[in-house]
């Protein structure tokens, strides 16, 4: 990654970004979070300062998923989620059962209900299906 951000030119910051996006997922990935939030940080400004949405709803993703802790907004309820909330609503709006998301993050199948009913009772929503409408929308 540091041969990567080295030959990308200075004015390239869309490739910088993603670089470093890719970068932080994968220090969060090797359980260094806090170098992770960092890199992920600086790729989220890039990505904001471009107008790239797309790349900064990823970014933010990331940056929940590392341990940060966003401002809770009335706005975007989503950010209101934990890092766990938001890997168990992430994975069961794709589709996913319970069991098969327990088994993807290594948790139990009642932990994952326990996320679950946090993440319906922030949202303020009722069932898989209105979770999954939420999420697309989000992104």
């Amino acid at each position: 990654f540091a041969e990567a951000l080295a030959a990308h030119e200075e004015h390239d910051t869309l490739e910088i970004a993603r670089t470093e996006l890719c970068l932080g997922r994968r220090l969060r990935e090797l359980g260094e979070p806090a170098a992770a939030r960092d890199v992920l940080q600086r790729a989220l400004e890039r990505f904001n300062g471009l107008g790239a949405a797309h790349w900064a709803a990823q970014a933010r993703r990331e940056l929940l998923a590392a341990g940060a802790r966003p401002a809770r907004t009335a706005s975007d309820p989503v950010m209101s989620l934990t890092p766990q909330e938001l890997q168990v609503a992430l994975a069961v709006a794709e589709g996913s059962t319970n069991s098969e998301v327990a088994a993807s993050l290594f948790i139990s199948p009642k932990t994952v209900e326990f996320h679950l009913s946090h993440v319906y009772r922030k949202l303020g929503i009722r069932s898989r299906t209105e979770l999954a409408r939420l999420i697309a929308a989000h992104r």
